[in-house]
């Protein structure tokens, strides 16, 4: 008995000091330059923020404000809200220094040092440049203020903890694979930074674990299971493709109008896409898209 209250004591011991380790564990580097010196384009960056699917996301589609917050996102671990990214000082980003915003949007983590969930798809904006930081602050400070407060996630024990995701971040964090390739076209270089980076294609249609970290080396593109809501999304790996009668042409017409090639039409997740984002991108960067899942690396 006493062999066995020694052994748990440790136990509890190695969980306390676990537990303390996780919130001392520092993440999110300031950024090396003082972005408040560069000069943000507001239409640049609304457009960044529209193929990043920002407005999809942050807006509620029962009559909610734009990027107000309050999405419900309904997933295996709880249900999470989409924050609020107006410009109100209280419960939106009014308060936030642009330094502040980078290391948000480019690391996942809040002015106050938490991680944030990766529902919110920052691993896939790593990549993107002081400037491109720079226009979507300015664009961003453009949204009028709305005094409206996300809800508080609701995520069963231990995903409730949100130190535990600075372990999860350290096993399926991936810098997205945005750089360019010599031997490419310029067209299917872009395609590659939007989708590998800014439009996020792997988020929803590369196959997960049971903790929802993406099987990258072995399935991506491979298609999920695991959408918010219980949603699936295809493989859209270039073999697959081919195979289900897709080709650049009607791919990037799909991407504008959300019409297949058999004459459906894209619905509930992917038709959100085209609704709130990828219409309003430019037919070049819709055929840069189709260009790269069409002969996609591998």
């Amino acid at each position: 008995m006493k062999r066995w209250l020694l052994g748990a004591g440790a136990l509890a011991g190695l969980a306390v000091a676990g537990a303390a380790g996780l919130a001392a564990w520092p993440i999110g580097v300031a950024p090396s330059r003082n972005l408040a010196e560069l000069t943000g384009d507001v239409a640049r960056g609304a457009y960044l923020a529209r193929a990043s699917g920002c407005i999809a996301c942050h807006t509620n589609p029962d009559g909610g404000a734009p990027l107000a917050g309050g999405v419900a996102l309904d997933t295996p671990f709880g249900t999470l809200y989409s924050p609020n990214l107006t410009t109100d000082v209280d419960e939106g980003i009014g308060g936030w220094t642009i330094d502040q915003f980078a290391v948000a949007v480019r690391q996942g983590v809040s002015p106050d040092g938490e991680p944030y969930y990766p529902a919110f798809t920052y691993p896939f904006y790593a990549d993107f440049t002081d400037q491109e930081i720079a226009d979507l602050w300015a664009a961003f400070q453009t949204v009028p203020a709305v005094d409206a407060a996300s809800k508080v996630p609701d995520m069963a024990f231990p995903f409730n903890q949100r130190d535990t995701l600075k372990l999860w971040r350290a096993l399926y964090q991936y810098d997205p694979a945005t750089e360019p390739d010599a031997g490419k076209s310029d067209s299917w270089n872009r395609g590659k930074w939007l989708v590998e980076g800014a439009t996020h294609c792997a988020a929803c249609h590369t196959t997960r674990n049971l903790l929802g970290g993406r099987k990258v080396a072995t399935a991506k593109f491979g298609g999920s299971d695991m959408l918010p809501g219980g949603g699936k999304a295809p493989a859209i790996d270039t073999a697959t493709l081919v195979a289900r009668g897709w080709d650049a042409g009607n791919l990037a017409y799909a991407l504008k109008t959300g019409i297949t090639p058999s004459g459906d039409a894209f619905g509930n997740a992917m038709g959100e896409v085209v609704l709130h984002g990828t219409q309003y991108l430019a037919p070049a960067d819709l055929e840069a898209m189709a260009d790269y899942l069409m002969d996609q690396p591998g």
